[in-house]
C-alpha cells in the first residue's frame, strides 16, 4: 500500500475509535441506556445496524472468493430471508417488545423456568462466541496481506480495537458507528464494482465476461435438483435457510436486541423488512464482483497460491516442487486465456458449430487450469504440513492489495474493516448483555445497580473479545469464511428456535419439555453431523423439529 491509502485506513481507524468513546457519553451508568439506547432509535438507524451486524467482513472477503470458486449459487441462501422477516414482524417483534425485555432468553423463565432460560443463553453464548472469532479472522487476512505479518498479530490488532470501543460505548455507539460504516461499505462496493469493469481488456465488454462466467456454470442462481447433500439449491434456500434465519433474526440476542432499540414495535418491523429487502440486491452484487474477478483473471495472471505466508513456507521448504508447479500453472493459465478468447470471438459470430466447438475447448482448458490449482493447494498441503490448507479468503483481499489503484485500495480495505467491526462490535455487545442480564443479574447480583451491571457488561464485552480472538486463529483454515460462520451457527440456531416455537406456538409446553427438548435437540443436530452427509443448513430444521416434537411428547407427560 502507498501513502494515500495508508492515510486512508488509518484516518478511518482513529475516526471510528473516537466515535465509539463519544457515542458512550450518557451511558456510562445507566443499565437501559448502555444496553438498549433506551429504546429510542429511528427505524432505518436499527435497520443499517441489522444489515451490519449480518454482513461483516466474511461476507466481502469470504463471499466474493466464494463466487470466485463456485459462482452465484450462494445467492440461494438468502431467498427465505423476506419470508422469514415478515413472520417474524407479525410475531416476535410485538412480542417482546411488549414483554419489555432486555434479552430474548428473559422470556423463557417467564414462560418455563430459570433452567431453561439459562440453557438457552447459555447455547447462544457459545454459539455466538464462535461466531464472531470467524468474523474476526476475515480482516486479519486482509492485514496479513498487506502488513506481512502473522495471522496471529492481525486478529488480536482488529479484536482488540473493536473490542475497546464496544467496552465504552454500549449499543448506542455501536448503532450509530454501524450505520456510518455502511455508507463506506456501500461506497466502497461502488468503486470495487467501478474499477474492476474498466480492468478488462480493450474490447472486452460486460457481456463477454458474462458469456465467459455463464459457460462455467457460475451464473446459476437456481438450483432445483432435491438433495439434502448439496450445500445450495432452490429447497436448501427457501426451506432449510428459513429456519435459519428465523432463528438468527427472531431468537439469537445480537439480532434480537438491535430491534429492541426501536422507539417502538412499527419501527422496529420496518427496520426488518428494510434489511429483508435491501439484503439479496446488495448480496448480488457482492457474489458478481466474485465472478467478475474470476473473470478479470481469464487474462491476467493470477497467483497460482492466493494466501502469500503459505506460498513462502512451502518455497523455503521445497522451491523445486513450487517451480516446477509454477511452470504447469503458466502453461495452464495462457492456454485457458487462449481459448477464452477464442470463445469470446466465436460467440460474436453466428455459426452455432463453432460456438459449441471453441465453448469445448473454453472448458476443456479451464478444467486443466482449476486441476493444476488444486494440485498446488495440495502441495501446500503436504509441504507445510497442514491439512486444512484453504485459500478462497485470499482471493479478494489479494486482488485489492495488488490490482487497485492509489486510494482505492485505502477505501476497499477500511471498507472491510467497517464491515467487520460493525459485526464484531454488535455480536459483542450482545453477549456481553446475555451474560450480564442471564448470568451475572439472574444468579450473582439480583440487586445490584445499573452501574455495577454496566461495569460488568464491560467486562464481559473484553473477556468475549479475547475468547473471540483464540478462535479467529483457528477459523481461517476452516474454509470459505461465510460457510464457517453459518455452519457453527447451524448447529445450535435449530434447536434455539424449537424451544421458542414451544414457548410462544404451543399452549401444552411445560418447563421440562422445553429443557430436555432442547439437550434432545442439541444431540440430534450432533447426530446428523457426525454420522449422515446432509448439508449443514439442513442441521437447523433438524435441531428444530426434533427440539419440537421431543419438548411436546415431553410435556404431555408432565402435569
Amino acid at each position: 500500500m502507498r501513502w494515500l491509502d495508508w492515510t486512508i485506513v488509518v484516518a478511518y481507524l482513529a475516526y471510528v475509535i473516537w466515535d465509539g468513546v463519544r457515542l458512550s457519553r450518557g451511558s456510562y451508568n445507566d443499565a437501559e441506556g448502555f444496553f438498549l439506547a433506551n429504546r429510542s432509535l429511528p427505524w432505518w438507524a436499527v435497520g443499517l445496524s441489522v444489515m451490519a451486524t449480518q454482513m461483516s467482513a466474511i461476507t466481502l472477503v469470504g463471499t466474493t472468493g466464494q463466487a470466485y470458486d463456485d459462482g452465484m449459487r450462494f445467492l440461494q441462501f438468502y431467498y427465505a430471508l423476506p419470508f422469514a422477516m415478515i413472520i417474524l414482524c407479525v410475531t416476535v417483534v410485538p412480542f417482546f417488545h411488549r414483554a419489555k425485555v432486555y434479552t430474548a432468553y428473559e422470556y423463557l423463565e417467564n414462560r418455563f423456568d430459570l433452567k431453561t432460560r439459562t440453557l438457552t443463553s447459555f447455547f447462544f453464548l457459545i454459539s455466538r462466541g464462535l461466531g464472531v472469532g470467524v468474523i474476526i479472522a476475515a480482516p486479519a487476512v486482509i492485514l496479513s496481506i498487506v502488513f506481512g505479518w502473522s495471522e496471529v498479530i492481525t486478529i488480536f490488532v482488529i479484536g482488540l480495537t473493536t473490542t475497546f470501543y464496544t467496552m465504552f460505548g454500549g449499543v448506542r455507539a455501536v448503532t450509530w458507528t454501524d450505520v456510518k460504516q455502511m455508507a463506506i461499505i456501500f461506497v466502497g462496493l461502488a468503486g470495487c464494482l467501478y474499477v474492476i469493469l474498466n480492468s478488462f481488456p480493450a474490447g472486452f465488454s460486460v457481456t463477454d465476461g458474462l458469456n465467459l462466467a455463464g459457460a462455467t456454470g457460475k451464473l446459476t442462481t437456481i438450483e432445483t435438483s432435491f438433495d439434502l447433500k448439496e450445500k445450495y439449491t432452490i429447497w436448501s434456500g427457501l426451506f432449510a435457510a428459513l429456519f435459519l434465519f428465523l432463528s438468527y433474526f427472531g431468537c439469537d440476542q445480537s439480532q434480537v436486541q438491535r430491534f429492541l432499540t426501536a422507539k417502538s414495535v412499527d419501527q422496529g418491523r420496518t427496520s426488518l423488512l428494510m434489511s429483508a429487502f435491501l439484503k439479496i440486491p446488495m448480496q448480488f452484487v457482492i457474489l458478481l464482483i466474485g465472478v467478475l474477478v474470476f473473470v478479470f483473471y481469464q487474462f491476467q495472471q493470477p497467483p497460482m497460491i492466493f494466501n502469500q505466508f503459505e506460498a513462502n513456507q512451502a518455497i523455503e521448504r521445497n522451491a523445486e516442487g513450487y517451480g516446477a508447479l509454477e511452470e504447469r500453472y503458466k502453461q495452464a493459465h495462457a492456454g485457458r486465456s487462449t481459448a477464452a478468447t477464442e470463445f469470446i470471438e466465436a460467440k460474436r459470430g453466428t455459426d452455432a458449430s463453432a460456438q459449441e466447438s471453441a465453448k469445448s475447448r473454453y472448458l476443456e482448458a479451464n478444467k486443466e487450469f482449476a486441476a493444476v490449482r488444486n494440485d498446488a493447494k495440495e502441495f501446500i498441503k503436504k509441504t507445510n504440513s497442514n491439512d486444512s490448507f484453504n485459500d478462497v479468503n485470499y482471493v479478494f483481499p489479494t486482488f485489492i492489495v495488488n490490482r487497485m489503484p492509489l486510494g482505492l485500495v485505502g477505501l476497499m480495505i477500511a471498507a472491510i474493516f467497517a464491515a467487520a467491526m460493525s459485526s464484531i462490535s454488535s455480536e459483542l455487545n450482545a453477549l456481553a448483555t446475555a451474560s450480564t442480564i442471564d448470568f451475572y443479574k439472574r444468579h450473582f447480583n439480583p440487586d445490584g445497580t445499573d452501574r455495577q451491571f454496566v461495569m460488568f457488561g464491560r467486562f464481559a464485552t473484553a473477556v468475549w473479545g479475547l475468547f473471540a480472538c483464540v478462535v479467529a486463529i483457528y477459523a481461517t483454515n476452516l474454509g470459505s469464511l461465510i460457510e464457517v460462520v453459518n455452519k457453527f451457527g447451524s448447529y445450535f440456531y435449530g434447536s434455539l428456535l424449537g424451544v421458542f416455537v414451544l414457548a410462544i406456538g404451543i399452549k401444552r409446553a411445560r418447563a421440562r419439555g422445553a429443557f430436555f427438548g432442547l439437550l434432545i435437540g442439541m444431540a440430534a443436530v450432533g447426530i446428523a453431523s457426525n454420522y449422515t452427509e446432509i448439508e449443514f443448513l439442513w442441521f437447523n430444521v433438524v435441531g428444530c423439529l426434533v427440539t419440537v416434537l421431543a419438548g411436546y411428547l415431553i410435556s404431555l407427560t408432565t402435569e
